[in-house]
């Protein structure tokens, strides 16, 4: 099919419902007929962790398929485009008043159904993890002392109670690094070699630093190698979290919600929540929530193909 020489934009805010913090999103809408490398010419210009896509359902039941990019390739699954595009996709369907609806969007991992909501004013989304967090068939977990000097901290500094070093995958792979506390969290930054070396051994490009905060955790998410030296709020991550906590014992059986909190060291604060279905001793459900906020809208012209 033709396209035209511009596609709509907007620009939101996720994880947050203040604009200027949380993780910024691109959203180019009407995408249908554009190719996947054109795509990732249009992601690499927002130069976002992540834009997303917006085109017709293969399943006319469904509300839109999504492809969703970080700067330098294309990913299956993503939780704050998921919010995002969810959110962005129910207030325009209805952009005044309370409502509740399910939008379901085709994601290259899955389906992924997402809750949304606006009470009094305050838009939120849900959306039901596609793929439960399991440890992946490839990968090791480095040493703690190595994954210190990736991070520029000391030994002493990598793990809390029972928590330690993991590495699990729900779609994307995350190596999970808990550290001691709040300062040693805002201590760490990826130091090269080490840091290259130990994401090699573990066959991932990204690390999620995690330290006890309240009721839940405060995190950072480094993925350099990805495009992104640093990102706000990581709500795949937060998903495959899960998994991390499963194995450190801090799951119970039944429901657990949990309060996530990113981005706070790059003065971009989010707030992502984070809810638990354990049976059996097994993760049976992981949902994730959040609110968003646009920016900015536009229209963005298209490259010649690559």
């Amino acid at each position: 099919m033709s396209l035209p020489d511009r596609l709509p934009f907007q620009t939101w805010d996720v994880f947050t419902d203040t604009r200027f913090a949380g993780n910024p999103l691109a959203i180019v809408d009407q995408a249908d007929g554009l190719d996947p490398a054109r795509m990732q010419v249009l992601a690499r210009e927002f130069n976002l962790s992540e834009t997303i896509f917006v085109q017709p359902p293969d399943d006319p039941g469904h509300s839109a398929k999504v492809r969703i990019f970080f700067p330098t390739a294309e990913i299956p699954f993503a939780g704050h485009p998921t919010i995002g595009c969810a959110i962005f996709l129910a207030t325009r369907a209805a952009p005044e008043g309370d409502f509740e609806t399910e939008v379901t969007l085709e994601e290259q991992a899955g389906l992924v159904p997402v809750r949304v909501w606006r009470r009094d004013g305050s838009v939120q989304a849900e959306f039901v993890a596609p793929v439960l967090p399991h440890a992946p068939a490839a990968g090791a977990v480095p040493e703690p002392a190595a994954l210190a000097r990736a991070c520029g901290l000391t030994p002493e500094q990598v793990g809390f109670g029972d928590h330690v070093p993991g590495l699990w995958q729900g779609g994307p792979a995350f190596l999970y690094i808990p550290v001691a506390d709040p300062d040693a969290l805002a201590m760490a930054r990826p130091q090269e070699p080490a840091w290259s070396d130990a994401l090699q051994a573990a066959g991932v490009d990204s690390a999620y630093l995690y330290t006890p905060q309240g009721e839940g955790y405060r995190a950072r998410m480094f993925s350099p190698t990805a495009g992104i030296p640093e990102d706000p709020a990581t709500g795949s991550a937060s998903a495959i979290l899960a998994a991390q906590l499963l194995a450190s014992g801090a799951l119970p059986e039944g429901e657990t919600r949990i309060a996530l909190q990113q981005g706070v060291e790059m003065g971009r604060p989010s707030r992502i929540g984070l809810t638990v279905v354990v049976t059996a001793g097994a993760i049976a459900q992981v949902r994730v929530a959040g609110s968003a906020v646009p920016v900015s809208e536009g229209r963005i012209a298209l490259p010649d193909r690559p």
